[in-house]
C-alpha cells in the first residue's frame, strides 16, 4: 500500500516516502506562491489559481492573501465565504466549509498531525483526520482548529481560541482548549 493509500484510509504515513504526495505538495505550494504574489486587484486571476488547486467553492468565495495549503483539492467552501489575511489550512484530509463563514486574520485549520511517540514523530509519521465547520460561523482571528474536530452550524469562535474538540450548534465557544460560553437558542 502507497502513502497516499494509507493517507486516504486514514492510517498513519509517511508523506516523505511517497513521490505522488510530494509532487502534490510542491504543485499547491508553487501555486500558493503565485496567489499571494498576485496583485490584490486581479481577482480572475487569483480565482484561476484557486482553481488549478482544485479548491471547491460556492459562490462569492474570497480568501485574502496570504493564503496556505497542503494540496488544495482537499478543500470545499461554501457560498459567501470570506477569509481574512493569513489563512493556513494543512488539508491532508478533507476540509468541508459551509455557507455564510467569516474567518479573520491569521487562522489555521489542521487536520494534519504527528505521533506523541518521538520515535514514530521523528520518522516523519503524521496521520489525517477531516475538519468539519458547519453553515453560518464566524471565527475571529488567530484561532487555530486541529485535526478532527466539528464546528456545528451558528456558531462564534472567539479570537485566539484553540478548538481541540467539537463544537456543538448554536453557540459561542472560546478559549485555550476553546469551550462554550453561551447558547445562542
Amino acid at each position: 500500500m502507497t502513502e497516499k493509500e494509507k493517507l486516504q484510509k486514514g492510517l498513519i504515513y509517511n508523506p516523505n516516502y511517497d513521490e505522488e504526495l510530494q509532487n502534490e505538495i510542491k504543485n499547491a505550494q508553487d501555486l500558493c506562491f503565485e496567489y499571494n504574489n498576485t496583485r490584490p486587484s486581479a481577482m480572475n486571476k487569483k480565482m484561476e489559481i484557486l482553481q488549478k488547486l482544485n479548491i471547491k467553492m460556492g459562490k462569492r468565495c474570497t480568501i485574502e492573501q496570504d493564503f496556505w495549503c497542503d494540496y488544495g483539492y482537499n478543500i470545499e467552501l461554501g457560498e459567501n465565504f470570506y477569509s481574512n489575511h493569513n489563512l493556513v489550512i494543512l488539508d491532508a484530509a478533507k476540509v468541508s466549509i459551509g455557507n455564510d463563514v467569516f474567518i479573520g486574520p491569521n487562522c489555521s485549520i489542521y487536520t494534519s498531525g504527528h505521533p506523541i511517540n518521538a520515535v514514530e514523530r521523528n520518522e516523519g509519521l503524521e496521520y489525517a483526520k477531516p475538519i468539519s465547520i458547519g453553515n453560518n460561523v464566524w471565527i475571529g482571528g488567530n484561532v487555530v482548529i486541529l485535526p478532527g474536530v466539528k464546528v456545528g452550524n451558528n456558531v462564534v469562535i472567539g479570537a485566539g481560541s484553540v478548538v481541540t474538540k467539537d463544537i456543538p450548534d448554536n453557540c459561542v465557544a472560546v478559549g485555550n482548549p476553546c469551550k462554550v460560553i453561551k447558547d445562542l437558542q
